[in-house]
């Protein structure tokens, strides 16, 4: 119900996994259905590097704005900063 969907979709969408679904009834007699296999689909995507170079940290305060960058070898230092700096 979070996600908006009606429990009888889903308990359909479980039967059709586990291929307890009736056959539906076309022109009066019983259709056949093939059980469909489950796949696994690869979905291609483009490796880039896990983490940027550095870490860009922008502050603005009315027409005023500053631009920190830090290397992010070093994350937990500028942590520690921006926690002094925002106290």
């Amino acid at each position: 119900m979070h996600h908006k969907l009606n429990a009888n979709l889903l308990r359909r969408w479980v039967d059709q996994a586990e291929g307890n679904v009736p056959a539906p009834i076309v022109g009066g007699a019983v259709a056949v259905q093939p059980a469909a296999t489950p796949a696994f689909v690869p979905v291609p995507f483009e490796t880039r590097s896990a983490c940027p170079a550095e870490i860009r940290i922008e502050v603005r305060r009315a027409d005023q704005s500053i631009t920190v960058s830090w290397p992010t070898s070093e994350a937990a230092q500028c942590v520690a900063w921006l926690r002094e700096w925002l106290a």
